[in-house]
């Protein structure tokens, strides 16, 4: 098993490295469902960002997007903030959230592609971006400290890692407490088993690692995030979509066997009654939850 998922990294790695060095060369690069593919689609891409973003960015930048989202978009950066871009690539959301964070924040890009982060810092040059740094490494093991990240993002690239919870592990340890995740990813829906998933594409089509909603959700939750969110934003294949994963580390004032927590979670149902709801149990929905439980709670 270790041998197959050392060779499904090199294959992204190789993936990744032919794409940077196209658009290098001057080309673009995407990913989409043919792993041999460069042309972007309406699924992947830069044709996913707002035009006034794309206008302020290297065009390099902009060739290299391979994402299936705009996760900053989403992630509701601040001033000062200190953000973290797993799988960064050619640097498009490193350099859209260094502006975002302004110069009293700092946006990181992480890759383990030499020719991506090649390109990644020849793009913070041309962008006159000060307030970024690149490292290398994957998303398995990153290479920061715990707690010193405000804000984790990321662009159709979990569902690449042959090894998601270890993902989602590092993801909590370098957040600070309170700091929370805003990711573009890959989610299929729950009927769809790995076979299926299999079926419509590859892992470097960014299509074949896909998580499904309820294991997404039940990987972010054994980590210890809370708040989960996963709202999807377009189809990718058939059952399989382009979704937007929103997620917060508990701040150190949330114990987690404190009289609130206790009450919140009655009926099996967490924040109940409120936009937060969800299932202490992902294979059950909020209502039967309750039905189940027979407590007062029932809408």
């Amino acid at each position: 098993m270790r041998e197959q998922s050392t060779d499904l990294r090199e294959t992204v790695r190789q993936r990744y490295a032919a794409a940077a060095v196209k658009v290098t060369e001057g080309g673009t690069a995407c990913c989409g469902p043919q792993p041999a593919a460069v042309e972007v689609d309406e699924n992947f891409g830069s044709t996913l960002y707002a035009a006034d973003e794309r206008d302020t960015l290297p065009a390099e930048a902009v060739a290299a997007s391979l994402g299936c989202g705009n996760p900053t978009a989403v992630a509701e950066l601040r001033e000062g903030e200190r953000v973290l871009d797993l799988g960064s690539g050619g640097g498009i959301d490193v350099l859209l959230s260094a502006r975002r964070v302004g110069p009293t924040g700092k946006a990181y890009g992480l890759d383990m592609t030499d020719e991506m982060l090649t390109l990644a810092l020849a793009n913070a040059a041309r962008a006159g971006a000060t307030n970024v740094e690149f490292l290398k490494g994957t998303i398995e093991a990153v290479p920061l400290p715990a707690s010193t990240i405000d804000v984790v993002i990321s662009n159709c690239v979990i569902n690449l890692s042959v090894d998601k919870a270890a993902v989602f592990a590092e993801t909590f340890r370098v957040l600070k407490p309170g700091g929370r995740i805003g990711v573009s990813d890959v989610v299929a829906d729950d009927a769809l088993t790995p076979e299926q998933r299999a079926e419509r594409g590859d892992y470097v089509g960014c299509i074949a690692g896909a998580l499904s909603f309820a294991e997404y959700r039940a990987g972010l939750e054994a980590a210890g995030f809370t708040g989960v969110e996963i709202t999807p934003t377009h189809p990718v294949a058939d059952g399989m979509h382009s979704a937007l994963v929103r997620a917060v580390k508990p701040s150190v004032d949330d114990e987690p066997g404190d009289s609130a927590a206790a009450t919140d979670a009655c009926c099996g149902v967490t924040s109940c009654c409120t936009s937060d709801e969800r299932t202490t149990d992902p294979s059950t929905t909020a209502a039967e939850a309750k039905a189940a439980s027979g407590c007062g709670c029932q809408n």
